[in-house]
């Protein structure tokens, strides 16, 4: 029982730190990577799909994407998505492939970025406290039905609270990588 709680607690608080990676994964650096475009949706034969989905993404060169849509009538639409978005981009189109170059980024915006990764990183900080918080219920659960003696309850509570240190630590180092990138170009 005491294991199954745990194991519970070590796999969702993993399933944080991906979610912290993929939302930093937004955050763009100078550096033109495919993914940067994954969050914006456009429409598809009447359904909501991201870019990715609607057409191919690549990068020209270290500040340059290039959109290749799968057919001719979705460049208008990707395009308008993405001025619309929130990144600030803005594409030109030649023909059917739509260009996007990403504008270096000024000391002042690179420190407004940082920001937005430590609060990333403490909304994960967060996510993985109330899973802490969820796993000790559970416990506390067991030792009032007399499932668990309270030594037992104790120990399960160690247990969790050093996975959930441990989670902590690699939310601090994906916070720090994120920002040495921001800040290193």
């Amino acid at each position: 029982m005491l294991n199954e709680i745990k194991s519970d607690a070590d796999s969702r608080m993993g399933k944080s730190i991906e979610s912290l990676r993929q939302e930093l994964s937004k955050i763009r650096t100078g550096r033109a990577h495919p993914s940067l475009l994954d969050h914006i949706q456009v429409e598809y034969y009447g359904n909501m799909v991201p870019v990715n989905q609607a057409a191919n993404v690549t990068t020209e060169d270290a500040r340059t994407l290039v959109v290749t849509p799968w057919e001719k009538p979705m460049v208008s639409v990707i395009e308008k998505a993405i001025l619309s978005s929130d990144l600030g981009l803005n594409p030109t189109t030649v023909g059917t492939v739509i260009r996007v170059p990403l504008p270096a980024l000024t000391e002042e915006r690179r420190r407004e970025l940082t920001k937005v990764v430590h609060g990333e990183g403490e909304n994960a900080k967060i996510a993985i406290r109330n899973i802490r918080r969820d796993a000790n219920s559970k416990l506390k659960e067991l030792q009032k039905a007399k499932e668990i003696s309270e030594d037992e309850e104790r120990r399960g509570e160690s247990e969790v609270q050093t996975v959930t240190d441990r989670y902590v630590g690699k939310v601090d180092e994906v916070v720090k990588e994120k920002e040495q990138e921001l800040l290193s170009l």
